[in-house]
């Protein structure tokens, strides 16, 4: 039986995530989505939010369960008995960052193979960054994740319907005036 880790911050989970977690599904015995716990970055929704939208986006993947994790990467690897490590890879930016990480993955943990699987077209510029930037403007990013981490968006961004117009400023005579 192969396991394989599927590690990131995934904040949020979208449908690029949700699509390289399901082809792993279909070529790895068992996949382990690791959320981290503690990325140098700052996060907008917290582990527990993390872990429980990335739950609910796998639930159709019978063999995908959603842990979180503090430490390095090989090292939850080595703890699910993991012998392989996923990667979604989107562009040559990412290509060049995993090849990186997998090159030190290698040097600490040889034992464990480094999988990197191309997302599909239609997700190679979406990431959570945008998704997130989108969602706190006020934009339509409907089609790039699943309704419940939308519905996590728009709590997190709820003055963000207020920025669906974002050409139409009031005046201080109390027309309104469009621009853009």
């Amino acid at each position: 039986m192969i396991r394989a880790l599927y590690p990131g911050t995934f904040d949020p989970i979208h449908n690029g995530h949700i699509d390289i977690a399901t082809r792993a599904s279909r070529i790895f015995d068992e996949v382990v989505v690791a959320v981290y716990d503690a990325p140098p970055k700052k996060l907008l929704f917290t582990t527990e939010e993390r872990v429980q939208m990335a739950s609910a986006a796998l639930t159709h993947l019978p063999n995908v369960s959603v842990i979180s994790y503090r430490g390095l990467t090989v090292s939850c690897a080595r703890s699910v008995d993991a012998q392989v490590i996923v990667r979604g890879l989107r562009n040559v930016a990412d290509f060049e960052f995993e090849h990186q990480i997998g090159w030190a993955n290698h040097q600490l943990a040889p034992e464990i193979e480094l999988c990197c699987l191309f997302c599909n077209g239609e997700y190679a510029n979406l990431s959570a960054t945008i998704l997130k930037e989108v969602a706190s403007l006020g934009g339509d990013y409907r089609q790039w994740a699943p309704e419940h981490v939308r519905l996590a968006l728009q709590r997190k961004f709820p003055e963000a319907d207020s920025a669906a117009l974002p050409n139409v400023v009031s005046r201080s005579d109390g027309k309104l005036s469009h621009h853009g």
